[in-house]
């Protein structure tokens, strides 16, 4: 943190930094903050179940910036990530980061801390975004093309459209909730032609499991929406 910021943010800099100065503060108002790694010290990044929550200081004036953004995607990708309000006060801001946590339904937190402007975030979830628009770019982008027919015969389906799609190491990622990383999710890879492997990722003991063609769907299904 430079010399300016050090000005703006005295309260933060005498805890050791952002980080520390969040977690302490939660602690002592009876709630918990779970960092996760960020690009610099000047940003926190926090776990929760309605997605990857940072904060952010301002440069220019004293202000900590507030954003949502989905677990494993690039953090400056517009499309999955949002600014849900700002602050100068530090103790509001510890305040709002554990009540979003723990789950305070969208109107209350809107109620409770007047610098949250959540009706754009709110109105994207209910449109079912962004979700849709990550299927279609999956399944125009000539990088992904030998995923292709896999991503069609998945997103023809009226139940497994609804999750969200990603690629990784080649196999299609299908995920129940996409701002909680650890929700029910597959990995389906298809090594040849109309062959299909399906793992699902956190069952203990899980492995790769030939699917028949057939049966593909009636699986993921299954596996996804079954407890």
């Amino acid at each position: 943190m430079d010399t300016h910021q050090n000005d703006l943010y005295p309260d933060v800099t005498a805890e050791g930094g952002l980080v520390s100065a969040m977690k302490k503060a939660a602690k002592l108002g009876r709630g918990e903050i779970w960092p996760v790694p960020t690009p610099t010290d000047d940003i926190i990044g926090i776990e929760t179940a309605r997605g990857t929550m940072s904060v952010v200081l301002a440069t220019e004036e004293r202000l900590f910036r507030v954003r949502v953004h989905i677990p494993g995607i690039l953090w400056d990708v517009p499309e999955f990530n949002w600014e849900i309000g700002s602050t100068n006060d530090f103790g509001s801001l510890v305040e709002a980061v554990v009540a979003w946590r723990e789950g305070v339904p969208f109107d209350e937190l809107a109620a409770r801390f007047t610098f949250l402007e959540l009706d754009e975030f709110a109105r994207a979830i209910e449109r079912g975004e962004p979700t849709s628009s990550q299927w279609a770019d999956l399944l125009s982008s000539d990088f992904h093309r030998r995923q292709w027919n896999l991503l069609r015969r998945l997103h023809a389906d009226e139940v497994l459209r609804h999750m969200f799609p990603t690629i990784s190491h080649g196999a299609v990622r299908l995920c129940v909730d996409l701002f909680d990383g650890a929700s029910r999710q597959v990995l389906v890879h298809e090594p040849k032609e109309e062959r299909y492997e399906v793992i699902r990722p956190g069952v203990p003991g899980a492995d790769w499991v030939e699917v028949p063609t057939g049966d593909l769907i009636a699986y993921l299904r299954a596996a996804l929406t079954q407890e």
